[in-house]
């Protein structure tokens, strides 16, 4: 066995052990401390390590933010990111990186190589109502990096039709803790969206990671960190945003690196040919053609 792998099976059993909703708890509340030399610290140490590209920024001073999630969930200024306007283009949700993409054999998602989980471990407790929508179709598994921009866009026109929180553990879904931990993306934390537009159904989830503080989405705010940590139904309630949403749109947002996974049905998109794991996309960018 190589130096890496020990070290990649050593970075993974770590994560059995550690207490995630702790940790994760602990950053969430230090992530949104407005003392100053206190955020102003995590945001100068997160530059040196990570580079995120801040000319992109609505705000590009880092230190003019008033909390470490502040600068983490920032805009982008206007007109950072085109949205691919044709009306047969599904676009990314994301800035990021292609983990796996393809279509499902039945119910099974490839996660990594040689590992693969299923619809209704992923939908949990709302997979008869949805998981034949989605049997056969399309699935793209998009990983954002800390430096990554991490809001959620839209991929498509779309008026939310469910949202539920299942519960789970954290560990972290870069790609050596995929190809590692079975089951991965259905046994972490996650909110789910299924929209539609039409007669097309699409579904966002939102899959949670250690040390991510929150997830949120425009119509229900922080949906996590959750107490109880009992599987939830979120309202379809508009009084935040409209249920309605254009392509594009924001819709949700993570504190930390984290992963999205889209859902389409049978027989509704291609997916172009260039892309492939291991691809770096951007919100706004063309992922597939509807017929």
């Amino acid at each position: 066995m190589s130096a890496d792998d020990t070290g990649a099976r050593l970075f993974v059993g770590l994560q059995y052990l550690l207490p995630q909703h702790l940790l994760s708890g602990a950053v969430h509340s230090l992530a949104r401390l407005r003392v100053g030399w206190v955020k102003n610290a995590l945001i100068d140490n997160f530059l040196v390590n990570y580079r995120p590209d801040m000319s992109e920024a609505e705000e590009p001073d880092p230190r003019a933010y008033p909390s470490f999630n502040a600068f983490f969930t920032r805009a982008l200024r206007p007109g950072a990111r085109a949205v691919d306007a044709a009306p047969t283009a599904l676009v990314s949700p994301v800035d990021g990186t292609v983990s796996q993409i393809g279509r499902t054999d039945g119910s099974a998602l490839v996660q990594a190589k040689g590992l693969t989980y299923t619809l209704e471990a992923l939908l949990d407790e709302a997979a008869p109502a949805w998981a034949p929508v989605f049997r056969g179709g399309g699935f793209a598994t998009l990983y954002l990096a800390p430096h990554n921009y991490h809001r959620v866009h839209m991929p498509l026109a779309g008026t939310l039709q469910a949202a539920w929180y299942v519960p789970g553990q954290l560990f972290s879904v870069n790609a050596t803790t995929a190809a590692q931990v079975p089951g991965l993306f259905a046994r972490n934390e996650r909110v789910v969206c299924v929209f539609a537009d039409g007669t097309l159904s699409f579904a966002l989830v939102l899959v949670g990671a250690l040390f991510v503080g929150s997830i949120s989405t425009v119509w229900h705010g922080d949906v996590t960190p959750r107490s109880p940590r009992v599987r939830a139904e979120l309202p379809l309630d508009f009084v935040r945003a409209g249920l309605r949403l254009e392509k594009g749109a924001e819709m949700g947002r993570f504190n930390m690196g984290s992963t999205v996974i889209l859902l389409l049905p049978p027989g509704r998109s291609e997916w172009l040919a260039d892309l492939a794991p291991g691809r770096a996309i951007r919100v706004g960018q063309a992922l597939a053609r509807l017929p």
